[in-house]
């Protein structure tokens, strides 16, 4: 994995928390060129100490501003000449039934988990073409089976799933590979962000993390299947036994 990733430009949304830093972490150490992007400018600069010395460039944006998409795709162009690779990591939880739930909620989750990835893509694609490189949306088993409570998240990543196999068809050709990533329950503070039926972080995890993929291991796996320029990567007993179930029972039903 070293090798692969040496010299390789990689940009990668929501770098300052979880899977997403924990794949910032391991790029640098294997000799990469790292861009990411986050909301929090202290945790950025936290990040920036820690790999002092060492081609990371981040930036302060917001993925569900489509400004913001550009600037930090085009900032990454300009500091390292191009993208090799694209990460869309960045992204945003929800719990609350749908008949207790703002539509600005879902909409909020739409705008981070599906249009950012949009956005950052559709910025970076003609870098990543010309490189025949890697596009990676990070979704989830909630984009194959919605689940209650989660009604919006759901939705955004069902889309997601949808958005990139439809972009995998049209780039076949092109020596571009798309791939969808389905982490299953992690350790990361993405559910801990979680907005409730107001948009407000709900700030706690109702799940024992103790019992789950740790970040370092989840980033672990999906920079392997960026290597191996997999289709799809999915994560957990649990996770790959909710996707086959979900086929297992479509066909029944059909």
């Amino acid at each position: 994995m070293n090798i692969f990733f040496k010299d390789k430009v990689v940009a990668i949304t929501g770098g300052s928390d979880g899977i997403g830093m924990a794949m910032v972490d391991t790029l640098i150490s294997s000799g990469a060129k790292v861009a990411t992007c986050g909301r929090n400018q202290d945790k950025l600069y936290d990040l920036q100490v820690k790999h002092a010395g060492l081609p990371l460039h981040t930036i302060v944006a917001d993925v569900s501003r489509q400004q913001d998409c550009q600037q930090f795709i085009e900032s990454t162009i300009d500091t390292f000449g191009g993208i090799d690779i694209l990460i869309n990591n960045a992204g945003v939880s929800m719990r609350a039934l749908f008949k207790d739930v703002e539509i600005d909620v879902i909409k909020k989750v739409m705008d981070i988990n599906f249009f950012g990835t949009v956005n950052c893509t559709k910025y970076a694609l003609a870098s990543i073409i010309e490189r025949k490189g890697s596009i990676i949306g990070v979704s989830s088993i909630a984009g194959y089976r919605g689940l209650p409570g989660r009604s919006g998240y759901s939705a955004s990543k069902f889309a997601l799933n949808g958005w990139m196999e439809a972009l995998r068809t049209e780039l076949l050709e092109s020596g571009v590979n798309v791939m969808w990533v389905c982490p299953g329950f992690t350790s990361s503070n993405i559910r801990n962000t979680a907005l409730n039926n107001k948009g407000q972080s709900q700030g706690e995890s109702p799940m024992d993390e103790g019992k789950m993929m740790t970040s370092e291991e989840c980033a672990n796996h999906i920079l392997k299947a960026v290597v191996k320029r997999k289709r799809t990567l999915v994560l957990t007993f649990k996770g790959k036994q909710t996707v086959f179930m979900n086929k297992f029972f479509s066909i029944v039903g059909r």
